[in-house]
């Protein structure tokens, strides 16, 4: 039921610079894959094919990548290194991608809006290709998320637990407990101060929305740091709904920074060497 994952990939990636002066936040690699291509993967394990994805100025190298090289693959057909491309085959092979392109940078909510017309009037996922997930011998976060889905039909976040001092870095929610780490969420605030947060339970780069958030998001007003906030047009879906938020099953890495980045790349880098 869930057909089209949507990637936002439109951002500067300043907390990387120098390095996302000339690529792509979503292009740096943990271990020998970009943080995109997990992405990809995750939404494929959940039986999703379409991938949709809001790419910006210097982002062309996205693009690049899930197409074929004819200079790289002539060059290298027949030898050993022919592995190395099988992965990114496999990908290419089962999965359909279209792009469009964000003029400005005006919050996750408008890149998500210049979204809808690669998805159109249907449910779908949203991955933030900078949070990677990963849950060794279980699902994937978003294949859990759809698992929620078929039962309740509502827009769903993935949540998870954070220190106090660190809820200025999320959207926050409050809800009431309706099922094993399943809450019905009814606030939502973008980036709250400690004293001003709800709980702990902080939205990170898993979603799943009905095409409804789209008119919400068409008249959601520019928030914190004039951006366009998806946690304000989520809100205003449960004052008229119903949104849950989902505790998941796995560990997040936040590879917008570089703490996580580099934890990532060397529980990825054991998990590679073992296999």
């Amino acid at each position: 039921m869930i057909k089209k994952c949507l990637f936002p990939a439109a951002g500067y990636g300043t907390r990387f610079l120098p390095a996302t002066k000339a690529m792509p936040k979503e292009m740096l690699p943990i271990v020998n894959k970009p943080l995109i291509q997990y992405g990809v993967e995750e939404a494929l394990e959940a039986g999703i094919t379409t991938m949709a994805i809001v790419t910006g100025r210097g982002k062309r190298s996205l693009e690049d990548h899930f197409d074929i090289s004819y200079e790289l693959e002539h060059q290298i057909r027949g030898t050993d290194k022919e592995i190395y491309l099988k992965d990114i085959r496999e990908v290419m092979e089962q999965c359909t991608f279209s792009y469009t392109r964000q003029m400005e940078m005006k919050g996750l909510g408008h890149a998500i809006l210049t979204g809808e017309t690669l998805i159109g009037n249907e449910p779908f996922a949203v991955i933030l290709a900078d949070d990677l997930c990963d849950n060794p011998g279980g699902e994937g976060v978003l294949s859990q998320m759809i698992e929620l889905y078929h039962k309740y039909r509502c827009s769903i976040v993935a949540i998870e637990e954070v220190e106090m001092s660190e809820v200025d870095k999320y959207g926050v929610i409050s809800g009431r407990e309706i099922d094993a780490g399943v809450y019905m969420v009814d606030n939502m605030i973008e980036k709250p101060s400690m004293a001003e947060a709800p709980s702990n339970l902080a939205v990170i780069g898993r979603y799943i929305l009905t095409p409804d958030i789209f008119d919400i998001l068409r008249d959601t007003k520019p928030g914190k740091k004039g951006e366009i906030q998806i946690t304000d047009a989520l809100l205003e879906q449960c004052k008229k709904g119903m949104v849950l938020a989902y505790k998941f099953k796995g560990k997040r890495y936040d590879c917008g920074s570089i703490d996580g980045f580099v934890m990532a790349t060397n529980v990825f880098y054991q998990k590679h060497h073992q296999g």
